[in-house]
């Protein structure tokens, strides 16, 4: 024992030596402390939504920063309790924790315990590298002990908050408290700041995202070091403990609006400067609707894994071998406490597996999955080939084995047993905008899948062919030349002969032909041999002209192909051309940017509305009747779901490469596409009906409010029944509405009098 205490001392001597010695042997080239005594974050660019709420920041430095004032007490007296409890005491080196650690680490034979301070940690983030070396520990004394000497401790302690890792992205408490719990670090209660100041030591180990158990467990460490410095009595430790913790999902905090941020920043860097943008101090209110982006984001997430699992299970991401076990089965039960957002999916390991379940360690917590939770993976692709094959009698052994690692979701949590869902994360690309009519607003937009995964916005710069989505501009094309909706043309085999493919012969989705049909059934159902006889009538540069009259700016083939959409565009482009529609005629540009102030709270700039007549209002009334009964009867069907009146339509291109719906209310457009980056083919039958529209559904069901308004009709539409067979007019009601522009309409009566039939009801869910 004597021996121990000479050692501990003399090691402690040799400690305190070499602080002193290396303190002054490196001082000389330290960097300044004026810099950081005269720290002040830039102020960069605050990015608003439309009601004037933070949801993004455009700055070089990490972090949102918040003054110590706004910071709760309670969250103070965590970080200092686990982190630095004689950080009010010290003056930059801790000689007692230090003296601490090398007792502990004697007594168990290693190096495990660390004395660094707060303020040790703040120079190591600020000046230093991650390096573990003598000279690096040496600098970073050196450093805290004179920050300690041109800095208060309470600027010191502001400092190390707003800028210490917290995990998941998150620098600094007040990214901390919105990343885990929704809300600004001043709304932290005990229990959520003990659970952000147990992650400083390491953030993924302990984040309840990763581990909820371990998680608990740290949050349960730091309040009994705050229970014995005094800051907290031991019932409120226990009632802390047993506090429940709401934390939110991860897709849920600023991330889901990045994809509207980043491109907010491309355009203010283009028309201000980076430095501008950067050092300026801009507040940017923008037309972003925060529930509708984040009901996008969710629409497209779930509508891609959807049509991901219809492709097939692609299998386990790794095996892990000589797992044990009965280690592994330790794991405590799932806290009450704890609340999870259900649909995020996480990563985890097969434990046991049965025919029909399997045991599985996911966050730190054990759960169960079902078979029945399970049987889309009957479906087995193999991505090398893009073969599948079906598993006529499945069970989960022939899928899973023991220590494969999968991902799974949360599906629910019944008195502490979690039950799971089988996952995979979609390789499959996606893309959403919304916007509203007349003002050109851009309310939602989503560039893809996650945008940790990719950065591109497959909204803004995805050129892909729409397919039949361009068929609306051609009909509208059509009713300003000489057509109308009842006016006939042949659904019959034809050739062309010349161009680059020599002879063409193009077909139906269904491969079958009508006879006589009205452009108005021929855009329900989306038949290709009329609409391409329409533009062969109207003429190709009729039609080009007036795609770039509307709104399409790329380059358009010259020729008849240009009836099926063989041309590029984008979703936000396809857009603002069916928001013409959805504006009675009315062209605006895309506005993401309402007004922009400077730090001195002048105005740089104002964005107003500024539509223009492009079309009749008339020809959008009629497109978008057209287009109504696409979704009341034709491919666009599923959109009836949102119980209001819709107009859309679908849009598929060959191989199922893209899949499309663009749709609109009369208060709100939205576009969908969805596909493979590397154009591979979604997959048989992966129609803009079945991959696309579902997403729509989903994204227009919880973002159009309201009571149900229906489409105005113009001055100048007039209606008539008409013989649905010849599209001529009847003399009494036998037949069917329809509308036309005043003096468009026919003007021969037809010499059938037999009240109309209704075609095979197969004939509705043609692409």
């Amino acid at each position: 024992m004597k021996t121990k205490i000479i050692l501990i001392f003399t090691l402690l001597s040799v400690v305190i030596g070499g602080i002193a010695g290396g303190y002054i042997a490196i001082s000389s080239g330290m960097p300044s402390i004026e810099e950081l005594k005269q720290y002040s974050p830039n102020a960069g660019a605050k990015i608003y939504s439309d009601d004037d709420i933070l949801i993004g920041e455009i700055k070089i430095e990490k972090g949102i920063f918040i003054p110590i004032d706004n910071i709760p007490q309670n969250m103070i007296n965590a970080i200092i309790a686990v982190e630095d409890s004689r950080f009010w005491k010290h003056k930059g080196i801790d000689y007692i924790a230090i003296l601490r650690a090398l007792l502990k680490d004697l007594v168990h034979v290693s190096l495990k315990e660390g004395g660094s301070t707060i303020t040790q940690q703040l120079a190591k983030v600020v000046f230093l590298t991650p390096e573990k070396t003598i000279k690096r520990k040496l600098t970073e004394a050196a450093l805290a002990i004179k920050m300690e000497k041109n800095l208060g401790k309470k600027e010191i302690l502001e400092l190390y908050i707003n800028k210490i890792y917290f995990g998941h992205g998150a620098y600094g408490i007040e990214m901390a408290a919105r990343t885990y719990f929704g809300k600004p670090a001043k709304q932290l209660n005990l229990a959520e700041a003990s659970l952000i100041a147990g992650l400083i030591k390491a953030p993924s180990a302990y984040s309840p995202f990763n581990n909820l158990t371990r998680a608990k467990e740290r949050q349960l460490i730091v309040l009994n070091r705050m229970e014995e410095e005094g800051f907290i009595k031991q019932s409120d430790r226990e009632i802390t403990y047993n506090q429940p913790l709401y934390l939110s999902g991860l897709k849920k905090g600023l991330e889901v609006n990045k994809y509207f941020v980043e491109h907010v920043r491309k355009y203010l860097e283009d028309k201000y400067g980076a430095d501008t943008v950067y050092k300026g101090g801009l507040k940017v209110y923008t037309t972003l609707n925060r529930g509708m982006q984040i009901s996008a984001v969710n629409s497209i997430q779930s509508g891609l894994k959807d049509v991901d699992k219809r492709r097939g299970w692609r299998g386990p991401l790794e095996h892990k071998k000589d797992i044990d076990i009965d280690k592994e089965l330790k794991t405590k039960e799932l806290s009450t406490t704890v609340t999870i957002s259900p649909g995020d999916i996480y990563s985890g390991i097969v434990l046991k597996v049965t025919e029909k379940e399997a045991l599985i360690k996911t966050r730190g917590v054990i759960g169960k999955l079902s078979i029945k939770d399970a049987l889309w993976a009957s479906k087995i692709l193999n991505p090398r080939d893009n073969t599948t094959k079906a598993l006529k009698y499945f069970t989960l052994n022939q899928i899973l084995d023991q220590g494969d690692i999968i991902k799974v979701s949360i599906k629910s949590i019944q008195n502490k047993n979690v039950q799971l869902s089988l996952e995979q994360e979609p390789e499959i690309e996606g893309a959403l905008v919304a916007i509203e009519p007349y003002t050109g607003f851009i309310r939602a937009m989503v560039g893809g899948y996650d945008f940790t995964r990719s950065d591109f916005n497959r909204a803004m710069s995805a050129k892909r062919q729409p397919g039949s989505a361009f068929k609306p501009v051609i009909y509208a094309a059509a009713m300003d030349n000489g057509f109308n909706p009842a006016s006939i043309i042949n659904d019959e085999p034809v050739t062309y002969i010349g161009g680059e493919k020599g002879e063409w012969s193009p077909e139906n989705y269904d491969h079958k032909y009508y006879g006589p049909t009205r452009l108005r059934e021929a855009l329900t159902y989306s038949r290709n041999i009329v609409t391409i006889k329409l533009v062969e009538a109207i003429g190709i540069d009729t039609v080009t002209n007036y795609a770039r009259n509307v709104g399409f700016q790329g380059d358009i083939p010259r020729n008849l192909s240009i009836a099926l959409g063989s041309f590029n565009t984008t979703p936000l482009e396809l857009a603002m051309v069916y928001n013409t529609y959805a504006s009675n005629g009315m062209k605006a540009a895309p506005i993401s940017v309402k007004y922009i102030v400077d730090r001195k709270g002048r105005v740089l700039e104002s964005n107003d509305p500024n539509p223009e007549q492009i079309i009749s209002p008339q020809t959008s009334f009629l497109i978008t009747s057209m287009m109504e009964d696409v979704v009341k009867y034709g491919t666009g069907w599923r959109a009836k779901a949102i119980g209001r009146p819709s107009a859309g339509k679908t849009g598929t291109t060959n191989d199922y490469k893209d899949a499309w719906f663009v749709g609109y209310t009369p208060n709100l457009v939205s576009c969908v596409w969805v596909g493979f980056d590397n154009y591979k083919t979604l997959g048989t039958q992966e129609t803009g009906a079945r991959a696309a529209s579902p997403i729509w559904v989903s994204f227009m069901n919880n973002a159009v409010a309201g009571e149900p308004e229906a489409f105005s009709q113009p001055e100048g539409i007039v209606s008539y029944f008409i013989d649905p067979k010849t599209g001529l007019l009847l003399h009494d009601d036998s037949g069917i509405k329809e509308y036309f522009k005043e003096g468009t309409q026919p003007k021969q009566y037809s010499p059938s009098k037999s009240i109309w039939e209704m075609r095979d009801p197969s004939q509705l869910n043609f692409d």
